[in-house]
């Protein structure tokens, strides 16, 4: 397992190079920095020495390899906007992202479970025909829409929630029911399917004809067994949940790290762009780990 480990961190590692490489360029064809952070009557001197007390008048190549020497003494640079370190603005808006992230995957995933295996229980009953409807409408659903409609219906129309920032119960709301939606849909769908597969073994019948209860067997065999694909798509969406919440902070208003990372590419903070895309790699990179570690413990034969 520890060859695996450092096999995979090795992989990532390689990554993460490529995506801050192709980050650190595409970043750099938004436009001059001195267009923005300076008024619009400066003289080209000024601009120049802004340029070069930043080492952007240095060719891209040269500014690379600057960057990553900095990164190895663990100096991701200064946020041009807040005038302070850039992974120090990045790190504190990424714990909000994590929650966000955090209680959607786990109000999805519990509410999965409970739905696919109800609607296991008897295919093609009126449960099941209701349930894979709404979670095929949920998974289909793009979140920038249902995000926007929750904020027309809930928040314009009715008036029972804020349509952004943060604050009490009420701000969560919406952005965790918008982020919540498309996981249950999908897990609910990978629940059903794996479990239907499942109860119709022969070890189910067998335990059916021995005389257990259809609680226990559906608990016990089948929705114990079904747990390894379940939770292959549950890493996978948690994964993109982290990576994907950019458009629903923005529409919300949420200070998260998607929200950062947009507002730092309007504004040209290279630094925090460049931080923000940084942590959020990482954190994907050791959740993929515990996903990894977590299959170990559901099934003792990946161990080996």
């Amino acid at each position: 397992m520890l060859g695996f480990i450092v096999k995979r961190a090795f992989n990532s590692a390689v990554s993460i190079l490529g995506l801050l490489v192709l980050v650190f360029v595409l970043t750099r064809l938004t436009g001059d920095p001195a267009a923005l952070f300076l008024p619009l009557d400066s003289s080209l001197e000024a601009r120049q020495e802004f340029n070069r007390l930043n080492g952007f008048d240095q060719p891209v190549v040269s500014q690379f390899f600057a960057y990553l020497g900095d990164l190895l003494r663990l100096d991701f640079g200064m946020s041009l906007r807040q005038n302070r370190p850039a992974m120090e603005v990045a790190l504190e808006a990424f714990p909000r992202t994590l929650q966000l992230a955090f209680f959607a995957i786990l109000l999805s995933f519990s509410l999965a479970l409970v739905v696919g295996a109800l609607a296991a229980a008897r295919p093609g009953g009126w449960f099941d025909r209701l349930s894979s409807f709404v979670s095929l409408a949920g998974a289909s659903a793009p979140d920038f829409w249902v995000a926007i409609v929750g904020v027309l219906v809930f928040s314009v129309g009715l008036g029972l929630l804020p349509t952004s920032g943060t604050g009490g119960l009420a701000y969560w709301i919406l952005p965790v029911a918008v982020l919540t939606l498309r996981p249950f849909g999908l897990l609910v769908q990978v629940v059903r399917g794996t479990m239907i597969g499942v109860l119709a073994q022969p070890h189910v019948k067998t335990a059916k004809a021995k005389g257990l209860s259809p609680r226990s067997i559906l608990l016990r065999h089948g929705l114990r067994n079904s747990m390894l694909p379940v939770v292959t798509v549950a890493g996978d969406l948690a994964a993109s949940l982290v990576n994907g919440a950019v458009v629903v902070e923005t529409i919300f208003g949420w200070p998260g790290i998607g929200k950062l990372m947009i507002d730092s590419i309007v504004q040209r903070d290279f630094a925090v762009v460049q931080s923000t895309i940084l942590v959020t790699a990482c954190a994907i990179f050791l959740l993929n780990i515990l996903i990894d570690l977590l299959y170990a413990a559901l099934d003792p034969r990946i161990r080996y």
